[in-house]
């Protein structure tokens, strides 16, 4: 049933005083006494005839609306806004193995269709997320996704073997593609150097790797089949787009560190082009990343071979925006015919010549 059919049903339902409960693919209209306004009336739909649950390998989720890493803080920022144990996955602001100042100010400016932040992945260090943090979001009943970032291929493998093991870690995420440190692609933008720092993290833990890629390269399906053959569970495609703002009138960067990583709205083009190309290179799950504000946004991701989305600069302008997509869901699953989310994750139907 779509979006025309509900609202008739509704109206119909008003007018002969009726309520409308959902079982499946069948309707059951029951006698109302005193029936609501139009805007009041709700088609209940029962979630048990669509299934939202995805994995990532060896990650099982209960759907697959994530809130990304930098943008969600630690989430007991958003308690009282969302309810957080509906969420697929959360991932917390990435860590690093010491405490790192972040960058000079000013670290956000707001662009057409977007925004650039050179933060610089300014957080108190492993030993302190650990200690302090992590007891928090171990009781919160959703998936912890540990985004880690080292300056060195022996600081992935330290951390990762720290956080093996924890009980309230779910899987580990790589982040070797931070634009806005120095060195914070590195690791993202070679074949090489990529398949090395994943092997070495596979090595030292047993919990689900995704490495997140980043778009800065000329052939992003070469860095994906790296991650793969080294063991990398799942993909998250993407990062931010390295770029600039520029004040002429002071001939000065808008930001502190000159470059910044854009995101938002004005990269989902090129996100979606990114995931659709690395589907096409490799057999493991990609989570989807960039400009995703509505649930139009998740399905074309889905379709383009995505598995999973992390919801990011849109949670600072509407801390609220993953749980409504996650509430559309199934109805634009039913709309397209679909039982499951898997049932049209990459179905883009690629014209010939």
């Amino acid at each position: 049933m779509n979006a025309k059919d509900c609202q008739q049903l509704a109206k119909t339902a008003v007018a002969n005083k009726l309520t409308v409960f959902g079982l499946g693919p069948k309707l059951v209209l029951c006698q109302m006494a005193m029936p609501p306004p139009l805007s009041e009336v709700v088609l209940i739909v029962n979630p048990a005839e669509i299934d939202i649950a995805v994995n990532l390998g060896p990650l099982a989720l209960s759907n697959p609306i994530l809130v990304a890493s930098g943008t969600f803080g630690y989430a007991r920022e958003m308690t009282g806004l969302v309810d957080l144990s509906r969420l697929g996955g959360i991932l917390p602001k990435t860590i690093t193995q010491a405490p790192r100042p972040g960058n000079p100010p000013p670290r956000t400016y707001e662009t057409s269709s977007g925004m650039l932040n050179s933060i610089g992945l300014d957080n108190d260090g492993i030993e302190a997320f650990i200690d302090h943090l992590l007891p928090y979001l171990a009781g919160l009943g959703t998936p912890i996704v540990v985004s880690i970032a080292g300056k060195s291929q022996v600081e992935f493998i330290e951390m990762a073997a720290r956080l093996d093991g924890l009980p309230s870690v779910a899987a580990l995420e790589l982040n070797i593609s931070c634009p806005n440190v120095s060195g914070g692609v590195d690791f993202g933008t070679d074949p090489a150097t990529c398949a090395a720092v994943v092997a070495g993290v596979r090595k030292a833990c047993g919990v689900p790797i995704i490495a997140k890629l980043t778009p800065n390269v000329t052939n992003i399906a070469a860095i994906a089949r790296a991650a793969e053959a080294s063991g990398a569970d799942a993909l998250a495609v993407m990062n931010t787009c390295l770029g600039m703002a520029i004040d002429w009138r002071r001939r000065r960067s808008q930001l502190g560190r000159t470059m910044g990583g854009l995101s938002g709205p004005a990269i989902k083009p090129i996100a979606l082009r990114a995931v659709f190309q690395t589907s096409q290179a490799v057999k493991i799950p990609i989570v989807g990343i960039g400009g995703i504000a509505t649930i139009d946004d998740v399905m074309e991701f889905f379709v383009a071979g995505a598995t999973a989305v992390q919801v990011g600069t849109a949670n600072f302008y509407d801390p609220t925006v993953s749980i409504r997509i996650l509430d559309a869901l199934p109805s634009a699953l039913q709309e397209c015919g679909a039982k499951s989310v898997r049932e049209i994750v990459g179905t883009l139907i690629v014209e010939s010549g």
